[in-house]
């Protein structure tokens, strides 16, 4: 899809870069350095800011929570025109997936298994958010999550580093182009460094115990895969690491992000995450923690002043060498010179309301919502549905809530303007009756100190009167329908930061409610708005059809719409398993075999109460049409290690419409130095097939798919040894091979 664009600034090579780098750092004072490695929190809905008199004197590179096209003008005049060395500032805001133009929520988009659509989303998010001003978006997370109990799981790409690693790229390439300095394009920012996703009891913000084969193996290869592709920043974690927070953390910062990946970019704290230093116990006071944030290669402080108030001091008593500071605005004048911002540092404040209009940009939008939408059952083939309907009844809070179709992290000042399922529905059923009703609301038991900043206006909680009264109401609209859509799930503050879950049910009366109007004898369809995984054992039982819609974005609404009544095929597949409870977490495909291993004779189910299976597993979903995947084939049956084995095999649409399968290659290593998983994911391609067509898909496996991390021998390493291969549509594909790598 075509899209108008903007005309990219020259490219600089790194010796044009060094050069100027080198020459302004000449230049600047002690103190403005320090102004570089500082960055100013500016809210608009903070009364009595006075940024300006900061960055008039240097002290800040960089400002945050501003999203205000007039005022970036008028604060960047003030660094390029009055500040002593007239370095301009980088604009910064969370970018998560669409600044005005909104696309599901990044673990939808890995449901789509499509790394293009993922780029193509972040390439639109990118030309709005630098329309607006903006230089730099606090994206992509690339945190792996294995307990969706943890609320930030909504901002990652799921359970599989594979998987992420593929999203994390796609992403980098969306927000920066093939390069830095475009000016439709954004610097991105791989966050939050690292281990963040396995905190304690799915708990934010709690301590993370991982070992170096899990961080190597798991947690690392979506932020290598982040640096190959050329990320200019990175943003430390706030938890505790193996008892080192991340943002103190030298063997992540040094050894590992620069050491050992050559990243030359420029690495940022999250918001107030220096000074914290301090409450976790691992700084003595401010001077303590600025010593150790920088010491172990942290750059930018995130609203802190932590730097601003400290490092002086340090410098000036031989604590720090000023080549540690050097080195560290190094990088930050280096993101500024390929961006272009001293040739171009204001941005034109007409450009915003040109590029939100033009209509690609909800295509693509409603585009990637439908790439994104996992089937989970389809009994009797219920859907698609006819759109001869003629009394169609949608309930659910969220089916009317904006919000709730946007998701959670959207931008400040976002004002929300989605269109939801109920207004899909009718749309595409304009000579219907579709009657709504609401059903009792749902809300957190604990309020985000986030909805302050906005959302679905703050209602109090309603009344059991009132609860019971929308129930009843629900059931009557329920009774008068031919076909009953419940659109259920979670509220956008429901998922994100701040928002881990004890358990992960339906929240509210909705499964009451499902279970009355299925009682009913009426068909039912329900549609899922979330975050995160939820448990639905009762209705993946009882309900004939549910859909996956997860927080579909602006035009999610059309999209539900077009997946329900077939103008569009449902082709996503799970990035995350499914638990039966959420007691059950972490729970993810690829573990390691046991003496007991299921299956076996002494197996058993692991809980005397209930099977720890997941409800659906990782890389499951369904279509309209169906797929068989044959003639699996590899191309020797040993390989020498450091070689590269070829597979393929067939995919055929043995339905009667077109559809996407996604063809998912495993592998399991049976020995070696140390126990290998039973599966992990080495290969997946998102296919599109008319009925009776016939494709041949051909993946690769050379040493970054066969190696792996060795906790015994303490290095990277490739065993020779067995090897079982399945190919298939999810994680308990059982189309086999087997092959050896040999010395």
């Amino acid at each position: 899809m075509a899209f108008k664009t903007n005309k990219g600034a020259t490219a600089q090579s790194d010796a044009e870069v060094t050069s100027r780098v080198e020459a302004l750092l000449s230049q600047m004072s002690l103190a403005e350095k320090i102004g570089q490695l500082t960055q100013l929190g500016v809210a608009e809905f903070v009364p009595g800011q006075k940024p300006e008199e900061v960055i008039r004197r240097g002290g800040a590179g960089s400002v945050l929570w501003l999203n205000n096209t007039k005022r970036f003008n008028e604060l960047q005049k003030v660094a390029v025109e009055e500040s002593p060395s007239k370095i301009p500032l980088l604009f910064a805001l969370d970018v998560i997936h669409g600044y005005r133009t909104v696309f599901p929520v990044p673990l939808a988009m890995a449901a789509s298994w499509d790394p293009a659509v993922t780029e193509r989303s972040q390439t639109v998010a990118a030309r709005e958010a630098r329309a607006a001003g903006l230089h730099w978006t606090f994206a992509p997370m690339l945190d792996i999550a294995r307990d969706a109990r943890w609320g930030r799981i909504v901002e990652g790409a799921g359970e599989d580093p594979y998987l992420g690693a593929a999203m994390a790229a796609a992403q980098v390439r969306g927000f920066q182009g093939k390069q830095l300095g475009a000016s439709d394009r954004v610097v991105a920012c791989a966050k939050h460094f690292a281990g963040y996703g396995a905190s304690d009891g799915g708990r934010d913000y709690d301590p993370v115990y991982l070992s170096e084969s899990q961080l190597r193996n798991v947690y690392f290869p979506p932020f290598e895969a982040a640096v190959k592709a050329g990320v200019g920043t990175f943003m430390s974690a706030y938890m505790d690491l193996n008892d080192v927070p991340a943002s103190g953390n030298r063997w992540l910062l040094r050894d590992i992000l620069r050491g050992e990946w050559g990243f030359q970019g420029f690495v940022v704290s999250d918001a107030f995450a220096v000074g914290n230093l301090v409450m976790q116990g691992h700084a003595r006071d401010g001077r303590d923690a600025a010593f150790r944030a920088l010491s172990a290669g942290l750059d930018m402080d995130m609203a802190s002043n932590t730097y601003a108030d400290h490092l002086t001091g340090l410098v000036e008593e031989g604590s720090i060498p000023t080549e540690i500071i050097d080195a560290s605005v190094r990088t930050i004048l280096a993101i500024k010179v390929r961006m272009g911002l001293f040739e171009n540092p204001y941005t034109d404040e007409g450009l915003l309301a040109e590029v939100v209009a033009l209509p690609e940009h909800r295509q693509e939008s409603r585009f990637a919502a439908q790439r994104s939408m996992v089937l989970l059952r389809n009994e009797g083939h219920l859907l698609p549905l006819s759109k001869t309907l003629k009394q169609v009844a949608v309930i659910g809070t969220l089916a009317d809530s904006k919000t709730a179709t946007e998701g959670s992290w959207m931008v400040f000042g976002h004002v929300p303007a989605a269109v939801t399922v109920l207004e899909g529905i009718r749309a595409k059923l304009s000579n219907a009756t579709v009657e709504y009703a609401p059903g009792p609301e749902i809300q957190r038991d604990i309020a985000s100190w986030f909805d302050s900043f906005g959302g679905d206006p703050k209602k109090e909680p309603q009344t059991v009167e009132d609860s019971e009264a929308a129930f009843q109401a629900a059931l009557v609209a329920a009774r008068r329908a031919e076909l009953v859509i419940m659109v259920l799930g979670e509220h956008a503050n429901m998922s994100g930061e701040a928002a881990s879950r004890a358990s992960l049910d339906l929240p509210g009366r909705q499964e009451e409610l499902l279970k009355a109007v299925v009682a009913l004898g009426k068909p039912v369809v329900l549609v899922l708005l979330n975050g995160r995984p939820l448990s639905i054992n009762w209705a993946a039982q009882n309900v004939p059809a549910i859909l996956e819609a997860w927080e579909p974005g602006t035009e999610g609404g059309h999209a539900v719409a077009d997946i329900l009544f077939g103008d569009a095929v449902p082709g996503g597949k799970l990035p995350v398993a499914f638990p039966r409870s959420g007691s059950h977490m972490p729970l993810y495909y690829s573990r390691n075999l046991t003496h007991s291993p299921e299956g076996s004779p002494m197996y058993n189910p692991r809980y005397w109460d209930g099977l720890p299976t997941p409800l659906y597993p990782f890389g499951y979903g369904l279509s309209y049409t169906t797929f068989s995947i044959t003639n699996l084939n590899i191309s020797a049956p040993q390989v020498k290690v450091g070689d590269v084995l070829t597979v393929t095999a067939d995919v055929t649409n043995t339905g009667t419409v077109a559809g996407d399968e996604v063809v998912q290659l495993y592998i399991h290593q049976r020995a070696g130095s140390d126990s290998r998983p039973m599966r992990l994911l080495k290969g997946f391609e998102r296919v599109t097939l008319q009925p009776g067509e016939t494709k041949t898909i051909t993946f690769q496996l050379g040493p970054s798919e066969l190696g792996y991390w060795s906790t015994n021998v303490g290095q990277w390493l490739q065993d020779a040894e067995a090897f079982d291969l399945w190919v298939g549509s999810d994680s308990l594909a059982t189309l086999h091979a087997e092959f050896a790598v040999v010395r």
